[in-house]
């Protein structure tokens, strides 16, 4: 799919690390002029440095929807339009049931779900027909997964999300798929392994593969989901899991 994503306009949302980082490089290397969204501007810097000439970083949370308005505004301002559009800001952390406080619960869906719902939302009058909205999942939300029930549900939500978004989309022909990854080597996770021991021995086990995976390895299937090679493809999951959630 050598330059498949020649001229396209991409904002990827959370790109300044870790998956969000992974596809932006991938987007790159296709041709694409990718605009990437973090809260940290130290790490969007680092970022478009490495990705180069052709990415632009914007500071925003996603569950701010002030930022979100800021953000398409400048897009529309430098690009004007958005071919592609990957909600993958997100994340999580560890607390079992009995332990959970309404602070872990409001940040994580603020971020996992209000944040990927205006996300998409609020990108659509930019969008045009053969537009492609590709939403972050996660194998957590088809799994049981210990101290991560709250994350877990964010992700199912907005798989259900997607099943219904197609419909309200229906012919506008803007396609929205849901990349699932499983466990993959990013700083969040090995964050979380910091304060497990042995989890990431424990996935790689898990995993028909025999290891985790890399955020390059999202990043290919990010690029399938945005170009034509995809054209019919709507509404879909996509796991990049090595296995881990299909057996």
């Amino acid at each position: 799919m050598e330059n498949s994503l020649d001229s396209k306009i991409a904002v990827v949302t959370g790109g300044s690390t870790g998956i969000g980082l992974g596809i932006a490089k991938r987007f790159v290397q296709e041709g694409a002029s990718v605009v990437i969204t973090g809260r940290r501007q130290p790490e969007l810097d680092a970022a478009v440095a490495e990705l180069g000439p052709k990415a632009s970083a914007f500071r925003a949370d996603v569950s701010v929807l002030s930022d979100l308005d800021a953000l398409y505004e400048e897009v529309g301002k430098r690009h004007g339009r958005i071919d592609v559009l990957v909600a993958n800001a997100g994340g999580g952390s560890l607390m079992k049931l009995g332990e959970i406080t309404e602070e872990h619960y409001d940040k994580t869906f603020a971020i996992n779900v209000k944040g990927v719902l205006f996300t998409v939302q609020k990108a659509l009058p930019l969008m045009e027909k053969g537009g492609s909205i590709i939403v972050t999942g996660s194998t957590t939300s088809i799994m049981g997964t210990e101290a991560f029930s709250v994350y877990s549900g964010t992700k199912a939500a907005i798989r259900n999300f997607v099943r219904s978004w197609v419909l309200d989309l229906k012919g506008k022909g803007i396609r929205i798929n849901v990349l699932s990854p499983g466990p993959i080597r990013t700083p969040a996770l090995l964050e979380i392994a910091d304060k497990a021991e042995g989890l990431l021995d424990y996935f790689a086990g898990q995993i028909p593969l025999g290891r985790i995976g890399d955020p390059d390895e999202t990043g290919k299937v990010a690029v399938f989901l945005a170009s034509d090679a995809s054209s019919f493809v709507n509404g879909a999951e996509l796991f990049v899991d090595g296995g881990f959630a299909q057996v």
